[in-house]
């Protein structure tokens, strides 16, 4: 998918549709989850932070994140491509590989005329452009994709590979991050075909034998790894990032109750138990202390995860304040039957405590999910902090945020563009109606009220 996260904001917001659209973190720390193209060409990216970014794209409309509608969008997404190929890869939330079996052994032409088929789905069930690479494998497919983007479709024949991969920087190879490209610069390697005409031994002498050949080998187009569905989780984690310094041990002890139930949900959804958790506390300077405990039994029971959360919490927090928190679920088994009791660890041994209700979770919580192949997170990215949470205590004079989606009883869905003194202006729009008007409410007004994102993304039914 292009651009995902700002791509859904334009489409569900008619207005932005052509300008540049930041999504993320809106505080101090804030981080770009998203960030369009219009913002991109001022040097605006994915990752930055957002004070940085803003002040390259002052121009640019800065949006919290909407996560469960990336979510269902993102699915949708997916089941278009489960429809294509019995097997799919999903790399992350906008991102997947596939292998059709009627492309076996087909010709360029066959190819690209499947790819336009599957573009034409994709935008016909969600409203949003995708690009697709094709290749001889993942990597050749990858490179492909990003050659492609944005809205466009690149299929790299194997006649071609070298005409193709030869020319790209050697960073454009999956696994060749800034310390590898580094190493390689040093010897005067710049590129995938002078990498690839390297010697084994020369290329495992720089970047070590396991990394070197595996890929010498891509930069050669060998790629042989099978398209296959994830492994299982093996971590499940949630931090987030303060406004401003914790210093008070209550206070930090508050937010690692908050991430812990907020892993605990993943947890219970994805029917696991955990015997392993994990506090990570990092400080202003940017160094990070964490603390482990592992317990005899799998627990799924959020009062005894906390509790060991907390305890560790006390000896993980560095002096100086607490700029970070996280709490990670490890050690995971499938959790067992539903029952009305489970052994929970105390002072006098591990005695029975009735099982805890599931958590909620805040949307702004960032969840991250491990998998035996890499980690990567719901979305992927830590996007700064929103005091009290994104759903906490408002102000009663001016509950309206920026971002957030509103239903009028007259004037329909609409999101939220500014708000103060009493007042809140709100652009009355969604994916259906196109463009819509900007109007200035009352912040009390009783015709006014929070309304589902996902709203703005669904079209009406033919019915009506």
């Amino acid at each position: 998918m292009d651009a995902f996260f700002a791509s859904v904001e334009q489409l569900t917001r008619p207005t932005l549709a052509d300008r540049p659209v930041l999504v993320g973190g809106t505080g101090g720390r804030g981080v770009v989850a998203g960030a369009s193209y219009q913002a991109r060409v001022f040097g605006a990216r994915s990752a930055m932070p957002m004070g940085q970014a803003r002040r390259r794209c002052p121009h640019a409309t800065v949006l919290p994140p909407r996560f469960p509608l990336y979510k269902m969008i993102s699915e949708e997404v997916m089941a278009v491509l489960r429809e294509a190929a019995p097997v799919l890869e999903p790399v992350s939330v906008d991102e997947a590989f596939l292998e059709p079996p009627a492309l076996a052994g087909a010709g360029a032409a066959e190819v690209e005329e499947f790819c336009v088929a599957l573009r034409a789905e994709v935008r016909a069930r969600t409203g949003l452009p995708a690009s697709v690479g094709a290749g001889s494998g993942k990597q050749v497919a990858k490179i492909a994709s990003e050659l492609a983007k944005p809205d466009g479709l690149k299929v790299v024949a194997p006649d071609v590979e070298r005409e193709v991969l030869d020319p790209l920087p050697v960073r454009s190879l999956w696994g060749v991050g800034p310390v590898a490209e580094a190493a390689l610069r040093k010897v005067g390697i710049e590129t995938i075909g002078a990498l690839a005409a390297m010697d084994a031994r020369e290329v495992a002498g720089v970047l070590g034998s396991a990394v070197g050949a595996e890929l010498h080998r891509l930069a050669r187009g060998i790629d042989e790894r099978p398209v296959a569905p994830r492994g299982a989780a093996k971590q499940i984690s949630a931090e987030t990032t303060f406004e401003h310094d914790l210093t008070a041990m209550d206070d930090v002890l508050r937010e690692v109750g908050r991430m812990t139930a907020a892993a605990h949900r993943r947890l219970v959804v994805d029917g696991r138990a955990a015997r392993t958790v994990t506090v990570k506390a990092r400080n202003a300077d940017f160094e990070t202390h964490t603390r482990s405990e592992t317990t005899a039994f799998a627990s799924t029971d959020l009062a005894t995860l906390t509790a060991v959360a907390q305890r560790l919490a006390r000896t993980a927090v560095p002096e100086g304040g607490v700029r970070l928190v996280g709490v990670s679920l490890s050690g995971l088994s499938e959790s067992p039957p539903p029952a009305l009791f489970e052994a929970v660890p105390s002072e006098s041994g591990w005695t029975t405590a009735p099982l805890a209700e599931p958590a909620t979770v805040e949307p702004d919580t960032v969840l991250t999910v491990e998998t035996a192949d890499e980690a990567h997170p719901e979305p992927g990215t830590e996007f700064g902090p929103r005091p009290g949470g994104r759903h906490g205590p408002r102000d009663p004079a001016s509950p309206w945020r920026a971002g957030d989606d509103v239903a009028h009883a007259e004037h329909g869905h609409g999101w939220v563009q500014g708000a103060g003194h009493g007042r809140v202006t709100v652009r009355f729009e969604t994916r259906a109606t196109g463009p819509g008007p900007a109007r200035t409410l009352a912040a009390d007004d009783p015709a006014l009220s929070f309304a589902d994102p996902l709203e703005s993304w669904r079209l009406p039914s033919p019915a009506h």
